[in-house]
């Protein structure tokens, strides 16, 4: 099996990478390194072919699908932090929607047998504190995307649908829930907390951090996309989740505690503007048709997490650096669209 991997280098892709590589299959990976793509990420995988492309550029990724021919395609490339969509929705547009068209657009030009679309559980929107608990969003709920991140992902995966069912192009689209773990760019919660308890400054919390989320160890989501690989239906979506739900709160008070700290760094700040009260999906289909659940707590990922961030904390705080800046400009832009 010949894969071609797109967004590589990106948290995700490149733990896909690893464990794709761990089990002998032929990669090429593309990867346009932004800000959150790092090749040391996917050093342990040598041998692999790698070109620095960006999706959003037609005649550059077709130059990749003209030197060998692929199997199947595994795209993970996009850009993915909310805030960032919030304050410039367009290069979501540019790489979410239009680089994912042309993915899909050469896949069929040049016969590729099943296109592995990874998108987001986030496309559903979201559950209120009015729903019950039991409630969780399934492959056929309709797509209520609150973010401009999320409509951006959603339009990929209505675009991918469309290739399914016009043109017959074998998808599979797979929305997983909150990924963490190793190599996690510090923009999201977990790595951004576990860097800034290492330099003693206070955790900001979004609101009264009552927000939920469904937490999955990302070496677990994709061991699930390769069984999905070998083993998904043509033309299907699939959930992968932990159905291990988390108040943020909860989550960052558990960071504390596996690093020695005490509550007195939380800081509760104004909420995020559309933010989402809660995410939970039903994991029944790939349980039952794969066979595949996750092998990792969440308290025991979290610790194996705290662990190798601390070990590798050069890297941690050189990236925790990069995001300040992010940050500073998001308030700055924030205060000009009038969001508090």
């Amino acid at each position: 099996m010949r894969l071609l991997v797109t967004g590589g280098a990106g948290f995700i892709g490149s733990a896909f990478v690893r464990l794709a590589h761990k089990n002998e299959l032929q990669l090429t990976v593309i990867d346009k390194l932004t800000y959150a793509g790092d090749l040391k990420r996917i050093k342990e995988a040598d041998g692999i072919e790698f070109y620095p492309i960006d999706i959003s550029e037609l005649s550059s990724l077709e130059t990749v699908f003209l030197k060998a021919p692929f199997d199947n395609i595994v795209h993970f490339a996009a850009e993915t932090h909310v805030d960032k969509s919030i304050i410039n929705p367009d290069i979501f547009v540019q790489t979410n929607v239009i680089g994912t068209t042309n993915l899909l657009e050469l896949s069929l030009k040049y016969g590729i047998k099943k296109f592995i679309h990874i998108s987001t559980d986030e496309v559903y929107g979201e559950l209120t504190s009015s729903d019950s608990k039991s409630q969780k969003f399934r492959e056929g709920d309709p797509l209520l995307p609150n973010s401009p991140y999320s409509a951006s992902k959603a339009s990929a995966d209505l675009f991918a649908r469309a290739f399914s069912k016009t043109f017959g192009l074998p998808v599979i689209i797979i929305r997983p829930s909150n990924n963490y773990g190793k190599w996690q760019y510090p923009e999201k919660l977990i790595p951004l907390f576990i860097s800034k308890i290492l330099l003693g400054e206070k955790l900001p919390v979004y609101g009264k951090g009552e927000n939920i989320r469904s937490w999955l160890f990302v070496e677990d989501c994709v061991q699930a996309i390769l069984n999905l690989i070998e083993k998904g239906t043509e033309g299907q979506i699939y959930n992968i989740g932990s159905n291990e739900e988390w108040r943020n709160i909860d989550v960052v008070k558990l960071i504390l505690k596996i690093m020695g700290k005490n509550d007195e760094m939380i800081d509760f700040i104004a909420d995020r503007p559309g933010h989402d009260f809660r995410y939970a999906v039903d994991t029944a289909k790939i349980y039952s048709e794969i066979g595949w659940t996750p092998s990792v707590s969440f308290e025991n990922g979290l610790e194996k997490t705290v662990e190798w961030y601390i070990e590798n904390k050069e890297w941690l705080l050189k990236k925790k650096k990069e995001v300040d800046e992010f940050v500073r400009l998001i308030k700055e832009r924030y205060k000009k669209i009038n969001i508090k």
